[in-house]
């Protein structure tokens, strides 16, 4: 896990490299195709999820098992590359910088279409307060599924696991939706990912509230009692937790009005409204987004040492 973070934040992700999150998405939409068709949509939803799952965990947990087997370092150095691709702490510090560096300088428009690079909503006529809100917003969501999530999954079950979770991830992005399409089919990956997410949503939220000990500035008493009153807010399970402890550290508030495809959609707010945001929010993000997931590994590390004792 260590290694593998440290090639995602020299490099990034490896996308000279093949990877596997690309193949995923060519599996799950050829069996999008032939299954979301015809009756029992629900339970063809159901099939997809368990068969994209457990095939993307048999071929790691396979290919990792014959590489232990030719040699112990094999096994490690290619554990070490499925873990990478699962990761993207580079890839979302370099997102928010791509909506930062514009606004600093007066690029509204520019920073408008490198936002919606990042995000599903509505981002053309958007003012600089809420160009940010979308990228703070964004950045402590993924942080659990970019980052904290596959390394909670890589902990408990090393790369298969981790790939696997990365699955459950792709397939509730690609057919996780609810419209006409996907309201019955992406059932159950969408259910599947928020089972997969639940520990490590909160666990994260816990991380980037004690990394706010070392974070000048931070209303840590805020972030508590927001999160505890509003996370449950978000219409996710899991994605109000960060954005919540987030909200309360900074003293600002998320959430409120969004338009996807013209269509209007009120979201609830999390945090106490003291002022607009602005562009110096977003490092400040990026900020909590690095202290959380610090925090989250070296607990981490630290319980897999206690474990070694015993």
């Amino acid at each position: 896990m260590v290694v593998a973070i440290g090639l995602d934040m020299l490099l990034g992700d490896p996308r000279r490299l093949p990877h596997p999150v690309v193949q995923m998405g060519k599996l799950i939409s050829f069996l999008e195709k032939a299954l979301n068709r015809g009756r029992s949509r629900k339970g063809k939803g159901v099939l997809l999820a368990l068969v994209v799952v457990l095939f993307v965990y048999g071929i790691v947990f396979l290919l990792v098992a014959i590489s232990y087997k030719i040699h112990f370092y094999a096994g490690v150095m290619l554990e070490v590359y499925f873990i990478w691709t699962t990761i993207a702490i580079k890839g979302l510090s370099d997102a928010g910088k791509s909506v930062l560096i514009p606004l600093l300088v007066g690029k509204l428009d520019d920073a408008r279409k490198a936002l919606s690079m990042i995000v599903g909503r509505d981002t053309e006529n958007l003012s600089e307060s809420e160009v940010v809100r979308g990228t703070v917003e964004t950045i402590a969501e993924n942080t659990v599924d970019g980052i904290t999530a596959p390394l909670f999954w890589a902990m408990l079950g090393g790369a298969p696991l981790a790939m696997a979770y990365r699955a459950i991830n792709t397939l509730d992005s690609m057919v996780g939706y609810k419209n006409e399409r996907f309201l019955d089919f992406g059932w159950a990956s969408a259910r599947l990912d928020d089972v997969a997410n639940f520990i490590p949503a909160r666990l994260t939220a816990l991380s980037i509230w004690f990394s706010s000990i070392l974070i000048k500035g931070s209303n840590r008493k805020a972030g508590w009692i927001i999160t505890m009153r509003d996370a449950k807010k978000h219409p996710s399970p899991n994605s109000g937790w960060p954005e919540a402890m987030t909200a309360g550290l900074m003293g600002i508030q998320l959430g409120g009005v969004n338009y996807y495809k013209g269509i209007k959609s009120n979201r609830k707010t999390m945090g106490d409204f003291h002022r607009k945001l602005v562009a110096e929010d977003i490092p400040r993000s990026i900020i909590y987004m690095h202290g959380g997931w610090g925090v989250f590994v070296g607990l981490e590390i630290l319980l897999l040492f206690l474990l070694g004792q015993k």
